[in-house]
């Protein structure tokens, strides 16, 4: 059976996995993208929730950011880092972002759409696995729906990109000590819903991973036991696709439909890769509230978009 797409004139779409995942062919991001082009870009993405574009080894930051302008409105690296630039480095040298999260979604205006393009690789490892968050309500059984429609989940910043355990004899590395100080320095924290209505495709999608801090109305203790239930749905391997990163290659995926996990297994070897996020709305529950802050201002990191994401 073919997996390629055919209803893309100017660009080549191949499944990678049943449920999500693509490989573009045709592209060379930059600034200079005719807009038939990044339409179908973005309508690949929405269709498959993740791409893959391999052979983009001519590109430098400019050039990602000037093809990250094309498709939506360049945030600041993180809500918590200084300066103004778009690219945030994802470095192993300072932290393994090795859990289940979707990006940035402790504050009100999470990001739409997440570049991220390969830098330096290891020999081996080292890969990055998605998951379907659409797809994961989509098979709830319907008590579990009924019950994820009607949970608010509280989200932090605290922890952010390192899971707080210690890495050698005497504690944090400096370098990831230092890291961690820096993106805990301000502190966020937003009350979503668990179920929101994606804003181009109207569909329903889970709002969860590792920055949930608890449920809100509920106990600790019933909040991780539910947490854990429905999380587990979402990292279903039928949900995911999982990707060898090669040189050149540029992964783009939705933020609002989509988890990720970076996989640490690839001992003391060197991996650093260079991320753009382009704005979002703040989500929309299916009963149509928004989105609450509960501490921390993201204004200076993103502005709020308007209901399809794009500027």
């Amino acid at each position: 059976m073919s997996t390629h797409t055919d209803a893309y004139e100017h660009i080549e779409v191949h499944k990678v996995g049943g449920n999500i995942g693509a490989q573009v062919d045709g592209v060379r991001i930059g600034g200079d993208l005719s807009p038939a082009i990044v339409g179908e870009v973005r309508s690949a993405l929405l269709a498959h929730r993740v791409i893959f574009l391999r052979g983009q080894e001519h590109a430098d930051d400019a050039d990602q950011e000037a093809f990250a302008s094309l498709l939506g409105t360049p945030t600041k690296p993180h809500p918590t880092v200084a300066g103004n630039e778009a690219v945030l480095p994802i470095d192993s040298d300072r932290s393994r972002a090795n859990g289940w999260h979707t990006d940035v979604t402790f504050v009100d205006r999470i990001p739409s759409i997440s570049i991220l393009r390969a830098i330096t690789l290891p020999a081996y490892g080292g890969t990055t696995v998605w998951a379907n968050t659409v797809r994961a309500y989509e098979t709830l059984a319907p008590s579990l729906k009924a019950l994820a429609d009607e949970l608010w989940a509280v989200h932090s910043n605290l922890y952010d990109y390192v899971n707080g355990r210690e890495t050698r004899v005497g504690g944090l590395d400096v370098k990831q000590q230092a890291y961690r100080e820096e993106f805990e320095q301000l502190e966020f924290e937003t009350e979503h819903p668990v179920v929101r209505i994606h804003p181009e495709t109207q569909e329903r999608t889970l709002v969860l991973g590792h920055f949930v801090r608890r449920f809100v109305g509920i106990s600790t203790t019933d909040s991780n036991d539910l947490f854990q239930l429905l999380q587990r749905h979402v990292i279903e391997l039928e949900n995911t696709v999982r990707w060898s990163w090669r040189d050149g290659d540029v992964a783009i995926w939705d933020n609002r439909s989509t988890q990720h996990y970076a996989v640490d297994d690839y001992d003391d070897l060197p991996r650093l890769l260079r991320r753009i996020t382009l704005a979002g709305d703040v989500p929309v529950g299916i009963d149509g509230r928004r989105s609450q802050v509960r501490k921390g201002d993201a204004s200076a990191y993103s502005p709020v978009q308007d209901p399809v994401g794009v500027s």
